[in-house]
């Protein structure tokens, strides 16, 4: 019968492990008579109560967390996550009452969300058997947040699960801490098949096969992404522009005045998605502090409202900051990925496919116009592209250029300004490629 875990299309690794940690969370509640779950049939020791799940961006590290909090909410004594009671609806709405979610807009987690996550979780569960805690971006919990979260990790409240997601279990990613407190799930990109499989299941997106085919196989294994990009045009727009860069670097400073104007447009896009949320955010913030008002202490009530929305500024300002990077460093992996595509073209690892299919994801393209991108590519509308990058570049100059991009990815992930690290990257990627 099917369940979350399932529907979720992840792999056989991660739901063996995770449906075993069901089946023995079950064994422990008080009522197990009512699951009808037999002795026989339980490893107790599947079971922990803190997790780590890690994966590449878009693997699903965090919907595999999502399916195993929901299976243990779950009501229903036959099917553990069966998708159809109360509790897993409303895990489904994000409504669920014992399952909280720490997520973050900004560049870091505050603490002081940590703590309140904390205390939350030494309460007894309302309506379930557990009261779950995932941290979504464990990866941007800083020293304080990590520590602060350490202690309830290490020994946790009997009834309550800790579900942390982070890209890897390197230390830049988690604290060694806490990794060695948690059980570890690594969780896969799925293929493209599979991917495909998803945006076809789901009624809701609308999707023809051929537009579901375009977008899994441009994807890069990344389910958000392949649902962004079948969906949104302006995504589709933005793909199409950072992939202009790697011939712009031929010519003399066109790469330099691409990338500063990446850089105007992506702080702008930004600004202008939270323009509104930040005006009702800041309203919120006055309304409250009662400014604006007039009478007798009103002028007592406000000390500290200057503190207030200086703080309320700077969180906005680092979601911002936050929003920037993701949308430069999903340009950048786009721009890696092409070149990747010419070095395995340069060394004959893919068959030198015809020309460039041209499918728009948006159109209802007919299967013809799709046409058979060949295996391996991970654009594989940019094929002609990637040939003539092959073309132009031995495979040594192109894997320099893997790691020129890499390297800008690295370097935008420590606090460097934007047209700093892109001006530097365009630089190495032009000597890579001979034009200095």
């Amino acid at each position: 019968m099917s369940d979350v875990f399932s529907r979720a299309a992840l792999s056989p690794h991660v739901t063996g492990p995770l449906r075993d940690a069901v089946a023995s969370a079950r064994h422990r509640v008080a009522d197990r008579d009512r699951f009808g779950v037999s002795d026989a049939a339980v490893n107790d020791a599947a079971m922990t109560h803190s997790w780590l799940f890690t994966g590449p961006p878009g693997s699903g590290r965090s919907v595999a967390a999502g399916a195993f909090a929901t299976a243990l909410v779950c009501s229903d004594p036959e099917v553990a996550g069966c998708g159809a009671c109360d509790g897993c609806r409303s895990a489904a709405a994000g409504t669920h009452p014992d399952i909280s979610w720490i997520r973050t807009d900004g560049v870091t987690i505050p603490v002081d969300e940590v703590r309140g996550i904390i205390r939350t979780s030494a309460v007894l569960p309302s309506v379930a058997r557990w009261r779950v805690v995932i941290v979504e971006d464990a990866d941007r919990l800083g020293d304080s947040g990590a520590n602060a979260l350490l202690k309830s990790v290490e020994e946790p409240p009997a009834h309550t699960v800790f579900l942390l997601c982070a890209p890897s279990t390197d230390p830049e990613d988690i604290s060694i801490t806490l990794r060695s407190r948690c059980r570890h799930v690594y969780v896969p990109t799925p293929s493209e098949e599979e991917v495909e499989a998803v945006l076809v299941a789901d009624a809701r997106l609308g999707l023809t096969a051929e537009q579901a085919h375009w977008a899994a196989s441009v994807s890069g294994g990344h389910i958000g992404r392949a649902r962004h990009l079948a969906l949104d045009e302006a995504a589709r727009t933005k793909r199409a522009a950072a992939l202009r860069l790697p011939g712009l670097i031929y010519r003399s400073g066109e790469g330099y005045r691409f990338t500063a104007e990446l850089v105007k447009t992506a702080t702008a896009e930004a600004a202008a998605s939270v323009a509104s949320l930040e005006e009702h955010e800041l309203a919120e913030l006055e309304s409250s502090l009662g400014m604006g008002a007039k009478g007798r202490g009103v002028a007592k009530a406000q000390v500290g409202a200057a503190g207030q929305i200086k703080e309320l500024e700077k969180m906005q300002k680092n979601r911002r900051t936050r929003m920037l990077r993701d949308a430069l460093d999903l340009a950048l992996i786009d721009i890696a990925g092409l070149y990747r595509d010419a070095m395995m073209v340069a060394v004959g690892a893919v068959e030198n496919a015809g020309e460039d299919a041209g499918v728009d994801a948006g159109a209802d393209a007919s299967a013809e116009a799709a046409g058979n991108p060949v295996g391996g590519f991970l654009h594989p509308d940019q094929q002609k592209v990637s040939r003539e990058l092959a073309r132009r570049n031995s495979p040594e100059a192109l894997v320099r250029c893997i790691d020129a991009v890499s390297d800008c990815r690295e370097t935008l992930g420590r606090n460097v300004k934007p047209e700093v690290a892109l001006t530097g990257m365009v630089g190495r990627l032009r000597e890579c490629c001979g034009q200095v």
